[in-house]
């Protein structure tokens, strides 16, 4: 099972200066590096198995197909809403390949709000941190989009399509 947050991983990328520093693992275990995105738009998504809004999978993996020239959508499994992502990195991964053959990046399972909050949650929810906005995450599926400069630009609440023109029109 991937390795969840720990201390010394947020002591070594809090605050820090771009998007591309923040370290965190896929589900895999194997870091993976944000840098490798550079010149793309990355669309950040708290992913959950068993919540009500889990079929949004099919319009991330829609959105990951369509655009995947200029965009990459990065699930990140959190356990934090309803207790709605309970399984290891394996249960998510077979999952989400089962169910919604997802080919696009899926992280290990972090705490995205609270006192353990992922330093990648951290720079998204903090306009000390992303520049531009505050924001906290209220639910499973909340998407935050990120520039190719990887500059914040927005997020959107659980109720917001993967595929709609909100989201979309970033892309044009």
């Amino acid at each position: 099972m991937a390795t969840l947050f720990s201390k010394s991983s947020a002591s070594k990328t809090s605050n820090p200066s771009s998007i591309y520093d923040i370290e965190i693992n896929g589900l895999n275990g194997k870091r993976l590096s944000l840098s490798e995105y550079k010149g793309k738009y990355i669309l950040f998504v708290n992913v959950a198995s068993k919540c009500g809004f889990t079929p949004q999978y099919k319009g991330l993996q829609e959105l990951y197909d369509t655009h995947k020239d200029k965009l990459v959508v990065i699930g990140v499994p959190c356990n934090q809403f309803g207790k709605q992502e309970p399984g290891t990195s394996e249960d998510i991964e077979s999952f989400c390949e089962i169910n919604y053959g997802v080919t696009f990046p899926v992280t290990e399972k972090v705490d995205v709000k609270g006192s353990k909050q992922h330093p990648l949650y951290q720079w998204l929810t903090q306009k000390q941190i992303n520049g531009l906005k505050d924001s906290s995450v209220k639910w499973n599926f909340q998407k935050y989009i990120v520039s190719p400069k990887g500059e914040f630009i927005d997020y959107y609440f659980s109720i917001t399509s993967p595929t709609s023109s909100k989201i979309t029109k970033h892309l044009k």
